[in-house]
C-alpha cells in the first residue's frame, strides 16, 4: 500500500519502521497470534493489513471517510502484486469501520461484528495526533495490560495519566512509544 494520498501528503506511518518494532514486540513476548488489535485513526488500513499476520483481528476505525474508501483499490493492488509473486494474502481477520474513535456507537458495531469490544482489545495504535484524547479513554475503558502504541514520538515522550511508559522497550526504532495500562 503507497506512502501517499490522492493530495500528495504523507499520512500514515512508515511500514519498514513498524515491522522492525514488530519483530521486536514479539521477541519480547508481547504481541502474540492471540492478540487483538485496534487502529484508532486507521487512514487506508495499511497498518491493519500489517497486523493482520500477527494478531486474532485486525481492527481499525477512520473519521474520514474519503481516506478510508481508499482501502479497497490499494487492497485489491497489494492482493494482486502479492499473488504474483507467490506471497500469502492478509488473513480474512481485517475489520475496518467509519467513525469516531471515542464513539461508543462505533464500539458496540465493532462488538458485533468481530465479536471484540473496546475492553478486549490488546493493543491500540495511533499516530500522533488525538493520542491524548486516545489515552483517557483507553485508560478508563480499556483492560488492565492493554498496551497502547502511539507513532511518531521523537524524543520527548508524553505521558498520560493511567498509562505507564514501558521505558525498557520505548521509543522503539526512535518512533513508536509503548505504554501499558496500570493493572489495577
Amino acid at each position: 500500500m503507497g506512502d501517499v494520498g490522492p493530495l500528495g501528503f504523507r499520512r500514515s506511518s512508515d511500514l519498514s519502521l513498524l515491522v522492525r518494532c514488530i519483530k521486536k514486540l514479539i521477541r519480547n513476548g508481547l504481541l502474540r497470534p492471540e492478540s487483538c488489535f485496534l487502529d484508532m485513526g486507521c487512514a487506508d488500513g495499511r497498518v491493519n493489513v500489517l497486523m493482520s499476520y500477527f494478531v486474532k483481528a485486525s481492527v481499525g476505525i477512520e473519521i474520514d471517510e474519503w481516506t478510508l474508501e481508499e482501502y479497497a483499490q490499494l487492497r485489491k493492488e497489494l492482493d494482486q502484486v502479492l499473488q504474483s509473486r507467490n506471497l500469502p494474502l492478509p488473513p480474512q481477520n481485517i475489520y475496518l469501520f467509519h467513525g469516531d474513535a471515542c464513539d461508543e456507537k462505533i464500539h458496540k458495531r465493532m462488538e458485533e461484528t468481530v465479536g471484540t469490544g473496546f475492553e478486549d482489545f490488546d493493543f491500540f495504535y495511533t499516530y500522533l495526533v488525538m493520542h491524548e484524547e486516545f489515552s483517557r479513554l483507553i485508560s478508563e475503558r480499556a483492560k488492565p495490560g492493554a498496551i497502547f502504541m502511539v507513532y511518531g514520538v521523537d524524543r520527548v515522550l508524553p505521558s498520560y495519566d493511567g498509562l505507564k511508559l514501558m521505558r525498557n522497550i520505548s521509543p522503539m526504532e526512535g518512533i513508536l512509544a509503548l505504554y501499558r495500562k496500570d493493572k489495577g
